[in-house]
């Protein structure tokens, strides 16, 4: 299915699969590799979502790198790194962009995100005649804040609209009225002529209305509704079973024991 995507920065991800030459080797051993040909993306918002191990931040590394951020995340400004240990899939991906040039972007990492704060910082101790980095992810150091905090003031600093924003599970910090709250400010990038492209394991995020969601499975790759996904009916189970839910979930670890 080819998305109406014209608007789109980034309409499309094909994978060089005849310079692939060993599918036994990582990265190209993971099952969304090996079934991977072509990913068409909402001009808008685009989910990449899945069980863990999937492959989900593997592929979101090798977009973001191919567009040209820097592997652990930022702007296409930030070259830092603080251990080496991105896969080469970049090299095998081919994009396909659109018409319009985005004016911002940005990588956003939560697992290395600390090393992103860290660099902040260490910048802005360096003699410079412009005004201090931390001032676009407001004004206070993202080490001075709470995890959630530091997260959600690059979300509402830094993005300017009329961006790529390449996001890898931004929730990780963020509580369930913070991701709500996250989620209106996409839509108000969006607004903005922005587009994202989202891994996610949160229901929440998943809702915004005018998107794509792939999931990613060992057979390869479903287009889901959010009410079909694992992460929506999981969640819907527990909360109107909670009491049930919980038993079973008890009884199963007394039986392991």
């Amino acid at each position: 299915m080819e998305l109406k995507g014209s608007s789109a920065y980034l309409r499309q991800i094909q994978l060089k699969r005849n310079q692939i030459a060993n599918y036994d080797e990582y990265p190209f051993d993971l099952p969304i590799i090996r079934n991977l040909h072509t990913m068409d993306f909402h001009p808008k918002v685009t989910y990449i979502v899945g069980e863990n191990g999937m492959g989900k931040s593997t592929l979101m590394e090798s977009i973001a790198v191919s567009w040209g951020f820097n592997p652990e995340g930022g702007t296409m400004n930030f070259t830092f790194s603080t251990r080496a240990t991105h896969s080469d899939l970049f090299r095998y991906v081919q994009l396909i962009k659109g018409t319009r040039r985005p004016k911002d972007g940005f990588f956003f990492r939560a697992e290395s995100y600390y090393n992103l704060a860290t660099t902040i910082d260490e910048l802005d101790r360096e003699p410079s005649y412009g005004a201090p980095i931390k001032d676009s992810y407001g004004g206070k150091s993202l080490h001075e804040q709470s995890h959630g905090e530091s997260f959600f003031s690059t979300f509402v600093h830094r993005f300017g609209g009329y961006g790529l924003y390449i996001l890898d599970e931004p929730e990780a910090a963020l509580s369930p009225l913070r991701q709500m709250a996250m989620l209106a400010r996409i839509h108000e990038l969006v607004e903005q002529n922005s587009q994202f492209i989202i891994a996610t394991h949160s229901p929440i995020l998943m809702a915004y209305p005018d998107s794509q969601i792939y999931n990613l499975t060992p057979g390869g790759i479903e287009v889901q509704t959010l009410e079909e996904t694992d992460h929506f009916l999981i969640m819907k189970e527990f909360l109107n079973n909670k009491d049930k839910m919980i038993r079973q979930l008890f009884e199963g670890a007394d039986t392991i024991d």
